[in-house]
């Protein structure tokens, strides 16, 4: 899988230091479901949440931005330990221009992931646009990368492989899920 990534896309990726996400069609398939009493149900891939649990152990900041507000998805983000959650922001590209000056950072240790046009100027701005194949068509045309892994079921896993391999530091996330194929006193 290391090798799946052109080397001008892991060029940018060696430089990010946060990335930013949508939720609706990256974190989640994008579909809306509803129960009988109007109550909101989200789906949140688990391949995902431990790729983002990895980027923060690399030091990589992780940020979601997102138009809508769900308390779901409060909940997903605070057992993720994910430390900026901006909800019920349709203009992105501002949420993640606060986030570039209360932090410091230049956009081009900036990597946002977002599937639709609200998502197209953050997308842009950072140094690294990361899309999903569900995504739609001019958001796909514009983002440096497009997963091969649609939204919502494992889109997001993948961009952290992503990160952490042009960083060098994907073996060393991988590493502890792999000491028991060594032999015992080898």
């Amino acid at each position: 899988m290391q090798n799946q990534w052109p080397e001008s896309v892991l060029a940018k990726a060696a430089k990010i230091r946060l990335i930013a996400l949508d939720v609706d069609g990256i974190m989640s398939d994008g579909k809306l479901y509803f129960s009988a009493s109007g109550d909101e149900l989200k789906a949140f891939n688990i391949l995902d949440g431990l790729g983002l649990k990895q980027l923060m152990a690399a030091g990589i900041t992780v940020a979601v931005i997102t138009g809508r507000k769900s308390p779901l998805t409060e909940k997903r983000m605070a057992d993720l330990g994910i430390p900026h959650l901006m909800q019920g922001r349709e203009d992105k590209k501002e949420a993640l221009l606060e986030l570039v000056r209360s932090m410091d950072i230049s956009p081009e240790a900036i990597a946002y992931m977002g599937d639709d046009l609200p998502d197209l100027p953050a997308l842009t701005f950072a140094g690294l646009g990361i899309t999903v194949p569900n995504g739609y068509w001019l958001v796909r045309q514009h983002a440096d990368y497009c997963t091969h892994t649609p939204g919502g079921s494992g889109a997001v896993r993948e961009a952290c492989d992503l990160l952490l391999s042009a960083q060098g530091k994907l073996d060393a996330a991988l590493a502890p899920y792999l000491e028991h194929d060594q032999e015992p006193g080898a």
